[in-house]
């Protein structure tokens, strides 16, 4: 697996060998060039695409699972319209999940989150802005953002989160330092469903149950009436495959508060 520190050394170790013989022999500049944009295209699909652990470790799933269960957890939310619609198709189904709520909406919406709460289910960190400038955070306003969500939770429920997942699923040198200041467990997905989009519900239940297995951590937002209608047909889908959905701090036996 690529990771940041062995790619930055590799090429530095390029660069520098490079330079070297450029004193002996012609060595044409687009080599560095080269070097430098295979550089750059390395780290910016390592910055977002979470599963390569590029900068950090986030964890995916849990094979080794004894269960036969996965976790599905939602992105964004509390959303007024739509968590209120998801906790009852999960109270119906007798389905457990993790909610990774931005903080802004849990203060616009505490007797929402503690809903949630009240149901059974995991909640974890997804910043305080969600943010589309995100990734260009410095290190320090990055744990803000953390420090104040988990404020708020804490005040609401008595506990602080300690599950985390990363805005956009950017991770970069300063979400890093933050993530491990605060001392936080990265968690990523390896079923994306990609509900956000403007595929249809039925295709999107279909990318998701076309690969859906024990151990699985599946991506889902609770911000539409897409995900709403998906979430049903998955429910039953995983009922008739005798598959149990719980939370992802049960699936991956992690403490999910402190």
């Amino acid at each position: 697996m690529l990771r940041r520190r062995t790619i930055n050394t590799l090429t530095l170790i390029t660069l520098v060998v490079l330079a070297i013989a450029s004193f002996y022999y012609v060595i044409p500049f687009w080599i560095f060039v080269i070097v430098g944009l295979f550089w750059f295209l390395i780290t910016l699909c390592g910055s977002f695409l979470i599963r390569w652990n590029y900068h950090y470790t986030s964890t995916h799933s849990n094979k080794n699972v004894s269960d036969n269960c996965i976790a599905i957890t939602f992105d964004d939310g509390p959303h007024p319209e739509f968590t209120p619609q998801i906790l009852k198709l999960l109270e119906k189904y007798g389905a457990k999940a993790t909610f990774f709520c931005i903080g802004k909406n849990v203060e616009d919406h505490p007797a929402l989150f503690k809903a949630i709460i009240a149901a059974g289910h995991t909640v974890g960190n997804h910043t305080y802005s969600h943010s589309k400038s995100f990734g260009f955070f410095s290190t320090e306003r990055v744990v803000q953002e953390l420090q104040k969500t988990n404020a708020i939770v804490q005040e609401l429920i008595g506990k602080r989160m300690k599950l985390y997942r990363p805005a956009f699923a950017v991770t970069n040198p300063s979400i890093e330092k933050a993530v491990k200041q605060l001392q936080l467990d990265s968690i990523g997905w390896n079923v994306r469903s990609l509900d956000t989009t403007p595929r249809s519900s039925s295709s999107v239940l279909n990318r998701i149950t076309s690969k859906v297995t024990k151990g699985d951590i599946v991506l889902l937002h609770d911000t539409s009436d897409k995900t709403v209608i998906v979430l049903e047909q998955l429910l039953l889908f995983l009922k008739e495959r005798e598959l149990k959905s719980v939370t992802v701090d049960h699936l991956l036996q992690l403490p999910a508060y402190v």
